[in-house]
């Protein structure tokens, strides 16, 4: 974490799990947030929102980037959403990525095989709220997903 800006680290070393679902913004956070996403790359800005469950600040950055990291971002939050449908569109445009791949070759290490992110998908929209391991696995594996997007937005700038 020592390689983002210090607003950035300090976020991230608070402990917010990611839900499968929506989420619960932390509005104690907003004004960090804020400050954070300033010092970022738009793509950075949509994950960092998207992380702490502010899926409509996260979705107004995500909609107006036309790259493949804004539609990988835009995909998550409809899946979060949760809107199945709309991140499968979303994911129809994000095409091939480094993140993909990288995905597919770390997500087993979580008791994951990842085919692709439609599967990943109805994984989700299957286990959410369930609380059984298999939702536990869905949490990291797409914890693991931000990290890397995440991390692959800041070292490209995107």
């Amino acid at each position: 974490m020592s390689d983002y800006p210090a607003a950035v680290a300090a976020l991230l070393a608070v402990d917010h799990p990611q839900a499968l679902g929506p989420g619960r913004p932390n509005a104690a956070l907003h004004g960090q947030l804020v400050t954070a996403c300033a010092a970022l790359p738009p793509a950075c800005a949509a994950g960092l929102w998207l992380r702490f469950d502010f899926l409509d600040a996260s979705h107004a950055i995500s909609q107006d980037l036309d790259t493949a990291e804004g539609s990988f971002w835009h995909a998550i939050m409809h899946r979060r959403e949760p809107d199945a449908w709309n991140s499968k569109y979303w994911w129809r445009r994000v095409g091939p990525h480094p993140v993909l791949t990288a995905l597919a070759e770390q997500a087993p290490g979580l008791g994951y095989r990842y085919t692709g992110p439609f599967d990943f998908v109805d994984f989700c929209e299957r286990v959410r709220g369930s609380g059984n391991a298999e939702e536990e696995i869905a949490k990291r594996v797409q914890q693991l997903e931000w990290h890397l997007l995440f991390c692959h937005c800041i070292n490209t700038k995107s």
